[in-house]
């Protein structure tokens, strides 16, 4: 970052804090989605590929996947960055370099792009939260300087690819805080709100107008949703989206949605789904899952669905949620979700 950046940035930021905190409920999101979005997340297309991995359509023609998936009605890719990641094909990649230069191949192809932040080396989920290791003995005041930062240079990254995305989650699955202890709900919740305020202002700063998520697990536990947004809420935090993973079975999605939709009303800002997912050798179960879900999401004013790596398929790794056959190479019958609901 530029001598220029961050003291000049914290008090231009805070203004806009400040302004998004306090706004009109609901606005902002709901005015920047004409329709609802169906989408999914695709990070490890690059490793895919690399290990030559391909795709075919359901007529069994070798395609691009983005050209697959808008066939389905996709409009849209999410896309996760890690900080300083491993070369694993599984576990690592996506550094912020391979991050735009697939956010670029996205935008080329007619698609909105999410970039997903997990602040982390590799995956932060619901279980863990762990900081990068360059950030792992940094005090509080370090961190906001590294948060700061890092997000500042990587929307920058993002941008010098020509991409100007649509949205952007600070954080991946943060119910239990940031960042282990320095960042965690638990035991420092201002902290918390702090870095992820850091965060969210340096993406206003470089795309001002891309919707800014907070994204959470598990929305049929409540009370895990609601200590989260009440801590963030009471502290000052914040954002324009509220956003959930979910990969509940097609009998419990009302529910599930219905908890997201006592969250939009209560905490005033619009929803989206950006994890979803099913067997892929139970096809017709995880489309009825899927249309229960977009069928209950629409019925609520819900932004969209991302759909979480469909394009995965053995023997790449053992996660078996994705929605191609490995025997075929063509997406199963998961994806006519997307179409028919």
């Amino acid at each position: 970052m530029s001598p220029l950046t961050r003291r000049t940035l914290i008090k231009s930021a805070a203004v806009a804090t400040a302004a998004v905190a306090g706004g009109p409920a609901l606005s902002a999101g709901q005015a920047s989605a004409a329709t609802f979005v169906k989408g999914a997340d695709i990070s490890w297309l690059p490793q895919m590929e690399a290990g030559g991995y391909t795709f075919r359509n359901s007529s069994g023609t070798q395609q691009d996947l983005f050209t697959i998936l808008k066939g389905y009605g996709l409009g849209a890719v999410r896309l996760r960055t890690f900080v300083n990641p491993s070369n694993d094909p599984g576990n690592g990649h996506c550094s912020i370099a391979e991050t735009a230069a697939l956010a670029k191949r996205a935008k080329a192809a007619g698609m909105q792009v999410m970039i997903d932040y997990h602040f982390g080396d590799t995956w932060n989920s619901v279980g863990t939260q762990k900081p990068p290791a360059a950030w792992q003995n940094m005090s509080y005041s370090q961190m906001l300087d590294a948060m700061y930062d890092y997000v500042y240079h990587t929307m920058n990254v993002v941008k010098a690819n020509g991409v100007t995305p649509a949205w952007v989650q600070i954080g991946n699955e943060i119910n239990s805080g940031i960042c282990g202890t320095t960042g965690s709900l638990a035991h420092h919740p201002d902290q918390m709100t702090g870095l992820l305020n850091a965060a969210h202002d340096m993406v206003k700063e470089v795309f001002s107008g891309a919707q800014v998520l907070i994204h959470l697990a598990q929305p049929q536990n409540y009370d895990s949703i609601t200590a989260f947004l009440n801590a963030y809420r009471d502290h000052g935090g914040a954002w324009d989206v509220t956003a959930f993973s979910s990969y509940g079975s097609a009998g419990v999605a009302a529910g599930i949605v219905g908890n997201m939709n006592s969250a939009r009303k209560t905490y005033g800002k619009p929803v989206m789904q950006v994890e979803f997912g099913g067997r892929y050798d139970r096809a017709a179960a995880t489309e009825a899952a899927l249309q229960a879900y977009i069928s209950n999401l629409k019925s609520i004013g819900a932004l969209g669905i991302f759909y979480w790596e469909p394009e995965v398929y053995a023997p790449f790794n053992t996660y078996n949620m994705g929605a191609w056959d490995p025997s075929t190479r063509r997406p199963t019958s998961a994806m006519d979700g997307f179409r028919n609901a």
